[in-house]
Protein backbone atom coordinates (compact mmCIF):
# COMPACT_ATOMS: atom_id res chain seq x y z
CA UNK A 1 0.00 0.00 0.00
CA UNK A 2 1.12 3.52 -0.68
CA UNK A 3 1.38 6.12 2.08
CA UNK A 4 -1.53 7.98 0.46
CA UNK A 5 -3.70 4.84 0.58
CA UNK A 6 -2.80 4.27 4.21
CA UNK A 7 -3.80 7.84 5.03
CA UNK A 8 -7.10 7.39 3.16
CA UNK A 9 -7.89 4.22 5.12
CA UNK A 10 -6.97 5.78 8.45
CA UNK A 11 -8.83 9.03 7.88
CA UNK A 12 -11.96 7.36 6.52
CA UNK A 13 -12.05 4.82 9.35
CA UNK A 14 -12.13 7.64 11.90
CA UNK A 15 -15.36 8.87 10.31
CA UNK A 16 -17.21 5.56 10.71
CA UNK A 17 -19.08 5.06 14.02
CA UNK A 18 -17.77 1.70 15.32
CA UNK A 19 -20.94 0.29 16.89
CA UNK A 20 -23.14 1.12 13.92
CA UNK A 21 -20.50 -0.14 11.48
CA UNK A 22 -20.13 -3.47 13.26
CA UNK A 23 -23.88 -4.01 13.29
CA UNK A 24 -24.19 -3.09 9.61
CA UNK A 25 -21.25 -5.34 8.77
CA UNK A 26 -22.68 -8.48 10.37
CA UNK A 27 -26.17 -7.81 9.02
CA UNK A 28 -24.70 -7.54 5.52
CA UNK A 29 -22.41 -10.54 5.99
CA UNK A 30 -25.31 -12.78 7.02
CA UNK A 31 -27.43 -11.43 4.17
CA UNK A 32 -24.70 -12.25 1.65
CA UNK A 33 -24.06 -15.71 3.12
CA UNK A 34 -26.60 -16.86 5.72
CA UNK A 35 -24.53 -20.00 6.30
CA UNK A 36 -21.84 -17.94 7.98
CA UNK A 37 -24.16 -17.22 10.90
CA UNK A 38 -23.49 -20.77 12.12
CA UNK A 39 -19.82 -19.92 12.67
CA UNK A 40 -20.74 -17.50 15.46
CA UNK A 41 -21.79 -19.14 18.70
CA UNK A 42 -21.07 -16.45 21.26
CA UNK A 43 -22.44 -13.07 22.15
CA UNK A 44 -22.70 -11.06 18.93
CA UNK A 45 -22.25 -7.79 20.80
CA UNK A 46 -18.89 -9.08 22.02
CA UNK A 47 -18.07 -10.31 18.51
CA UNK A 48 -18.83 -6.86 17.09
CA UNK A 49 -16.57 -5.28 19.71
CA UNK A 50 -13.74 -7.70 18.86
CA UNK A 51 -14.14 -7.00 15.15
CA UNK A 52 -13.89 -3.25 15.59
CA UNK A 53 -10.98 -3.62 17.98
CA UNK A 54 -9.03 -5.73 15.49
CA UNK A 55 -9.81 -3.40 12.59
CA UNK A 56 -8.71 -0.42 14.69
CA UNK A 57 -5.41 -2.11 15.56
CA UNK A 58 -4.70 -2.99 11.93
CA UNK A 59 -5.74 0.41 10.56
CA UNK A 60 -3.58 2.21 13.12
CA UNK A 61 -0.65 -0.07 12.33
CA UNK A 62 -0.70 0.16 8.56
CA UNK A 63 2.34 2.46 8.36
CA UNK A 64 4.42 -0.27 10.05
CA UNK A 65 2.49 -3.50 9.56
CA UNK A 66 5.40 -5.89 10.15
CA UNK A 67 5.01 -6.04 13.97
CA UNK A 68 1.30 -6.91 13.54
CA UNK A 69 1.81 -9.79 11.13
CA UNK A 70 2.22 -12.48 13.83
CA UNK A 71 -1.09 -11.39 15.40
CA UNK A 72 -2.82 -11.34 12.00
CA UNK A 73 -1.47 -14.80 11.18
CA UNK A 74 -2.62 -16.14 14.55
CA UNK A 75 -6.09 -14.74 13.88
CA UNK A 76 -6.15 -16.55 10.54
CA UNK A 77 -5.25 -19.84 12.24
CA UNK A 78 -7.86 -19.25 14.96
CA UNK A 79 -10.52 -18.43 12.37
CA UNK A 80 -9.74 -21.64 10.48
CA UNK A 81 -10.28 -23.52 13.75
CA UNK A 82 -13.77 -21.97 13.93
CA UNK A 83 -14.56 -23.23 10.43
CA UNK A 84 -13.66 -20.16 8.37
CA UNK A 85 -12.54 -21.24 4.90
CA UNK A 86 -10.49 -19.18 2.41
CA UNK A 87 -13.55 -18.48 0.25
CA UNK A 88 -15.30 -16.83 3.19
CA UNK A 89 -12.81 -13.97 3.08
CA UNK A 90 -14.27 -12.73 -0.22
CA UNK A 91 -17.72 -12.41 1.36
CA UNK A 92 -16.23 -10.67 4.40
CA UNK A 93 -14.43 -8.22 2.11
CA UNK A 94 -17.64 -7.51 0.22
CA UNK A 95 -19.51 -6.90 3.49
CA UNK A 96 -16.71 -4.64 4.74
CA UNK A 97 -16.68 -2.47 1.61
CA UNK A 98 -20.47 -2.24 1.64
CA UNK A 99 -20.41 -1.20 5.30
CA UNK A 100 -17.82 1.49 4.62
CA UNK A 101 -19.86 2.76 1.68
CA UNK A 102 -22.90 3.06 3.94
CA UNK A 103 -20.96 4.78 6.70
CA UNK A 104 -19.04 7.20 4.49
CA UNK A 105 -21.66 7.99 1.86
CA UNK A 106 -20.24 10.37 -0.77
CA UNK A 107 -16.86 10.26 0.98
CA UNK A 108 -16.49 6.63 -0.12
CA UNK A 109 -14.70 7.67 -3.31
CA UNK A 110 -13.05 5.35 -5.81
CA UNK A 111 -9.67 6.13 -4.21
CA UNK A 112 -10.95 5.31 -0.71
CA UNK A 113 -12.55 2.10 -1.98
CA UNK A 114 -9.30 1.04 -3.67
CA UNK A 115 -7.28 1.83 -0.54
CA UNK A 116 -9.63 -0.29 1.60
CA UNK A 117 -9.61 -3.06 -1.02
CA UNK A 118 -5.81 -3.15 -0.89
CA UNK A 119 -5.74 -3.02 2.93
CA UNK A 120 -8.25 -5.85 3.21
CA UNK A 121 -6.37 -7.81 0.55
CA UNK A 122 -3.21 -7.61 2.63
CA UNK A 123 -5.03 -8.63 5.78
CA UNK A 124 -7.05 -11.46 4.24
CA UNK A 125 -4.18 -12.93 2.22
CA UNK A 126 -2.00 -13.00 5.34
CA UNK A 127 -4.75 -14.74 7.33
CA UNK A 128 -5.53 -17.23 4.55
CA UNK A 129 -1.87 -18.10 4.05
CA UNK A 130 -1.42 -18.73 7.77
CA UNK A 131 -4.52 -20.93 7.87
CA UNK A 132 -3.46 -23.28 5.09
CA UNK A 133 -1.98 -26.65 6.00
CA UNK A 134 1.79 -26.62 5.93
CA UNK A 135 3.49 -28.87 3.40
CA UNK A 136 5.42 -31.74 4.96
Amino acid sequence: MTPKQITLVQESFRRVPPEAAAELFYDRLFTLDPGLRGLFHGDMQEQRRKLMSMITIVVNGLMDIEPLLPTIRALGVRNAGYGVRPEHYDVVGEALLWTLAQGLGDDFTDDVKQAWTDAYGLLSSTMIQASLPKAA
